[in-house]
């Protein structure tokens, strides 16, 4: 240290009630004649514990900006701030150091006080401890202060020395940092800190850090990216870490160049998932989002599914349209449908397509839920409701109707196209008579096959109707309207 910085670091002791002013002046007069820190000089003198000298040198640390300038701390102080080694061990290790001459780290393994990963983790440490932060004058602060990038790291570590050097490592690299010694404190604050990521440590008391990535993952920011820091290389805890969910790992003796390097690269794998999330939301369901992103590729082979297929068209739109200058079709068409698409994805559908003046929607996949015919039913009730409450704040003349029929049955669904692109969709015997269905109903109408018709039978009966024609059948099929009767018993099950 200089002789500032050593007088600021015995101030910072006085502030901290660890020694008085006449125990810092007699250490610092031993400086020259025993070449040892002030720090040194007090244990030596009896007016100072290592955990009390340990606990200082953290807040210095966390102070560096503020004028309190650390020189390269000792080995020892860095291994008992890590936690690494027990402050007894290193009171007996270093004794040892004085009779033999040897170099600490060695010492300590050889006691079996810690490994030579843990003293290698610690020399990193001393390294970044001592090099003062490139673009950054510690001295004064604001002049070479560093670009902030917008992003916020949250920092879990058990070690309050761990969690100094990594936040001054990270502002220094322009992340915004928030640091948490409790795991557990650490969970209950995400919605408050609302990181673009965290970065834990692995082997922590209570919650470690592969437990703390699997409730992340687990919980509502199960998006929010998880960085791991191990000093383990074992490939059985690093395949462990993934298969928690980490987003990746990175060993605690690296850089801090190369920390906030892994970083960038999760935050530019996570940015862009959630970019491709937000697209393909506007136009289709979280689930189909979810199977895009979980898959990586769209497979273009499809899968055997039993759905329930919904189309619904708007009555004499062609006619409504006729009047209206081209934008306000489009203006038209779009609250309406918007309208319609809104009540598909609040029931857990898939919204498979937009067909001119109507529409195509799927339940059952890509996901199955215990109620998808009544759900799809449900959907079907609901925009109709949507529809009249729309009407009701319209002229007679620019009211609209519309047109439901569903079927339930076998499909194949999968992604259909070209590498180039791709649309996921059903196709099969079940989609054209929901198609057929549609276009028989009558206006304010829900019809509904056979198939969801047995799937509706718990909720009451359904009105037949003579069974229909539809092309490309060699028999008719049945089908039924959705009743009064129904509609009620949906809506006491709280269904609709």
């Amino acid at each position: 240290m200089t002789v500032d910085s050593t007088r600021r670091f015995g101030d910072l002791l006085i502030e901290l009630g660890l020694v008085t002013e006449g125990q810092v002046q007699e250490a610092l007069a031993l400086q020259p004649l025993t070449g040892s820190r002030v720090g040194e000089a007090l244990l030596s003198l009896g007016y100072l514990t290592r955990p009390q000298l340990q606990r200082a040198l953290s807040v210095a640390v966390a102070r560096g900006e503020e004028g309190v300038t650390l020189d390269r701390p000792p080995l020892g102080e860095v291994l008992v701030g890590l936690r690494y080694v027990d402050p007894g061990a290193l009171e007996q290790a270093l004794a040892q150091q004085q009779r033999e001459g040897r170099r600490l780290g060695e010492l300590l393994v050889e006691a079996g006080a810690c490994t030579y990963q843990q003293v290698y983790e610690a020399i990193g440490l001393q390294q970044r401890m001592s090099a003062a932060p490139e673009g950054l004058d510690r001295g004064r602060g604001t002049p070479g202060a560093p670009v902030m990038n917008g992003r916020r790291v949250m920092v879990v570590d058990d070690s309050d020395l761990a969690c100094a050097v990594i936040e001054e490592g990270l502002v220094t690299h322009g992340y915004e940092v928030a640091v948490f010694t409790d795991p557990f404190l650490a969970l209950e604050q995400l919605d408050v800190v609302k990181p673009d990521l965290v970065l834990t440590d692995l082997d922590m008391p209570g919650l470690d850090g592969a437990e703390l990535c699997r409730r992340i993952k687990s919980g509502p920011r199960r998006e929010l990216p998880v960085l791991v820091l191990t000093a383990n290389d074992a490939e059985a805890q690093r395949v462990g870490l993934l298969k928690a969910g980490a987003d990746d790992y990175v060993h605690k003796g690296a850089s801090m160049a190369e920390v906030a390097a892994r970083i960038e690269s999760v935050l530019r794998r996570t940015t862009e998932t959630e970019r491709m999330r937000r697209l393909f939301a506007r136009y289709t369901s979280d689930a189909v989002v979810d199977e895009v992103l979980r898959s990586g590729d769209v497979a273009l082979s499809g899968e055997r599914r039993v759905v329930t297929v919904l189309f619904a068209d708007i009555r004499n739109f062609t006619a409504f349209a006729e009047v209206l200058q081209p934008e306000e079709v489009m203006a038209r068409l779009n609250e309406v449908l918007g309208r319609l698409a809104d009540v598909v994805l609040s029931w857990g559908g898939t919204l498979d397509k937009y067909l001119g003046d109507g529409l195509m929607a799927v339940w059952g996949a890509p996901v199955r839920h215990g109620d998808d015919v009544e759900a799809a039913v449900s959907a079907a009730l609901q925009m109709m409701a949507e529809l009249q409450r729309r009407n009701a704040r319209h002229a007679p003349e620019e009211r609209l109707a519309l047109g439901v029929g569903l079927n339930t049955g076998p499909v194949v669904a999968g992604s259909i196209g070209s590498a180039r692109r791709t649309e996921y969709t059903c196709i099969g015997d079940t989609v054209n008579v929901a198609s057929h269905l549609c276009s028989l109903a009558a206006p304010n109408e829900i019809l509904v096959g056979a198939g969801t018709a047995e799937g509706l039978a718990r909720y009451g009966a359904l009105e037949p109707l003579p069974p229909a024609r539809v092309k490309g059948r060699a028999s008719p099929v049945s089908l039924f309207r959705v009743t009064p009767a129904l509609v009620e018993a949906l809506e006491t099950r709280r269904h609709f």
